[in-house]
């Protein structure tokens, strides 16, 4: 008995932060349509901000933080825990255009702790994505989604700075 219940809290956890599958999202067009759109704005937008400074350089480690640990833990704190919580208030539900209350709140804060390490064109280039992360996380009722687009986006990033050769390919 106690390890059905120990299993259920953990099940009522990772549900309450948005861990938890949804096969409705995955081959649906506005998942599929939010990834190909990601790649052709990220590669437009490379040409106009620069998100860091061309002598720097990454290491493969670096590499797959970005790409793969950032993106699961902001989405787990942003879209997880902040838009979670949002959501649960009546305002956080009240929705216009698509985005929720809480979906645009959670993005407000998340454009602000990108501010923290990036130029400021830069981080406020996250909104548009973040905005699409939330969307995904209110559509979906879960993160997955939006880990999967988020570390799609960054990877996209990543290529771009590496093909238009501002970014040596990391060493390792």
């Amino acid at each position: 008995m106690a390890k059905e219940s120990f299993y259920d809290s953990v099940k009522y956890i990772f549900g309450e932060v948005g861990l938890k599958s949804t096969r409705k999202c995955y081959l649906n067009y506005r998942f599929l349509l939010a990834l190909l759109a990601g790649v052709i704005v990220v590669w437009v937008m490379h040409g106009w901000v620069k998100p860091y400074p061309s002598e720097v350089q990454f290491s493969w480690l670096q590499l797959l933080s970005l790409i793969i640990w950032q993106p699961l833990v902001e989405e787990v704190l942003f879209r997880g825990i902040i838009q979670g919580q949002f959501a649960r208030r009546e305002w956080g539900r009240r929705s216009w255009l698509g985005i929720s209350s809480a979906n645009l709140l959670a993005s407000i804060l998340f454009v602000a702790i990108h501010m923290v390490n990036s130029p400021p064109l830069f981080a406020l280039t996250v909104m548009a994505p973040s905005l699409v992360f939330g969307y995904f996380r209110d559509y979906c009722n879960s993160v997955y989604p939006s880990i999967i687009i988020h570390s799609a986006y960054n990877a996209m990033v990543f290529a771009g700075l590496i093909l238009s050769g501002n970014m040596d390919f990391p060493s390792f």
